[in-house]
């Protein structure tokens, strides 16, 4: 309701503070916070119905990023998210060629929310974690600055590897093969010179780094930029922390957390400039057909505002013992973005209804979510199983088929 699906016309329970306004395309109208997408709309379509009843934290980002249909918070995943699904199929793509990691996640999720349960470990993301914004920051295991260096380590490693007569068939959970695939990973991260520029934000132009924002939310997307150019497939960039100005450095905006609509306030900015950035840039450095940009939460928030006693502890804040509004959670109706990937964009998919409650039209579910990834992946989803921990085939999607709409 205060970013990409407005209702002016509702009543005060409902409505926040924001105005809408028009966008570059045709009775598209979303919150006045993000002038920088209404500007550049017709580079991204907006699906307006997305729905699920997974209510809580843990099972709605279960069902998104895995599609696993229960609605129960659980301390793990199930089912292996799309990412490693991704990337566990096309490791297996022969003649690929990048010394870089398949899969990458910056600033990734944490708490169980995803993983690759059932395909292990070794499918995991090279995990990024750190402030890209700041003069110190630097990925750590990338690149080494000596050539002898790069020479000895691969001389040692050869040597490890050919005397390593150890009996794998006792190795049930094929933790070793991990350990193998990320000892092998690691040598190539440290030894092969492309690395360490494709993880190398100094590389890029003042203009640009400035277009992005000079704070982490921009800068990890312009580095998900540079890494996509470089070879790696999948890139998953969480953005939270301070610039959230919350408690939990999220955007969890009960009234018990911070102001909702302060708080909104607060992170805008940053947010419509890193996500407009990305998605100028990969139109502007033709990666527009290649490179899909997907923008979603595991859900919306209440259209019915509720009120709760501030702390004052955070900078969205109200003062201390203040009432202040806030949204709780909301799985029934919310919203994502959609951007390149050669897909239709400057449209709208779907609407809910008059208060934002539930979907009015073209009901979109997580199945259906996955589905249109894994089309633009080149990934087989109607017909492709794996097999889980007890070896019974199991369907990548369930339920859902692609985003009609996003290829017409």
């Amino acid at each position: 309701l205060d970013t990409y699906d407005p209702k002016p016309d509702i009543g005060s329970e409902y409505r926040g503070p924001f105005k809408n306004i028009p966008t570059k395309v045709p009775g598209m109208h979303i919150t006045e916070l993000l002038p920088l997408h209404a500007k550049m709309a017709d580079k991204f379509t907006l699906v307006r119905s997305m729905t699920h009843r997974a209510g809580g934290h843990p099972a709605g980002h279960l069902r998104m990023l895995s599609g696993d249909p229960d609605t129960r918070d659980k301390t793990g995943p199930r089912y292996p998210d799309w990412m490693c699904v991704a990337n566990f199929l096309r490791s297996k793509t022969p003649g690929r060629t990048s010394p870089l990691p398949n899969y990458v996640a910056i600033n990734p999720i944490e708490g169980g929310y995803a993983g690759p349960a059932y395909l292990g470990t070794a499918y995991s993301p090279f995990s990024i974690t750190g402030d890209p914004s700041r003069p110190d920051f630097e990925v750590p295991n990338v690149g080494l600055a000596n050539p002898s260096e790069s020479r000895r380590l691969s001389d040692r490693t050869a040597l490890r590897q050919n005397l390593d007569t150890l009996e794998r068939s006792f190795d049930k959970e094929g933790e070793l093969g991990a350990l193998d695939q990320f000892e092998s990973q690691a040598v190539t991260l440290l030894t092969n010179p492309r690395t360490r520029d494709a993880f190398d934000l100094a590389k890029e132009d003042d203009r640009t780094r400035d277009r992005y924002g000079r704070n982490r939310w921009g800068q990890q997307l312009l580095l998900a930029r540079r890494l996509v150019e470089s070879g790696v497939e999948i890139i998953h960039s969480n953005l939270n922390g301070p610039i959230c100005g919350t408690a939990g450095n999220n955007w969890d905006d009960h009234a018990v957390n911070a102001h909702v609509f302060n708080g909104l306030r607060y992170r805008a900015g940053e947010y419509d400039q890193a996500v407009s950035a990305l998605i100028e840039d990969i139109y502007a450095r033709g990666l527009s057909k290649r490179v899909l940009v997907v923008v979603t939460g595991e859900f919306g928030r209440t259209p019915k505002i509720s009120y709760d006693r501030s702390t004052g502890a955070h900078p969205a804040s109200g003062a201390a013992g203040t009432l202040q509004p806030g949204r709780d959670h909301w799985p029934r109706a919310f919203s994502n973005l959609w951007a390149g990937g050669g897909i239709h964009t400057g449209g709208i998919i779907g609407s809910s209804d008059k208060r934002g409650e539930d979907v009015a039209e073209r009901a979109c579910s997580p199945g259906d979510f996955l589905a249109t990834i894994y089309q633009h992946l080149g990934i087989d989803w109607e017909n492709i199983t794996i097999k889980d921990f007890n070896g019974r085939p199991t369907a990548i999607v369930n339920d859902g088929r692609p985003i009609s709409e996003l290829f017409s």
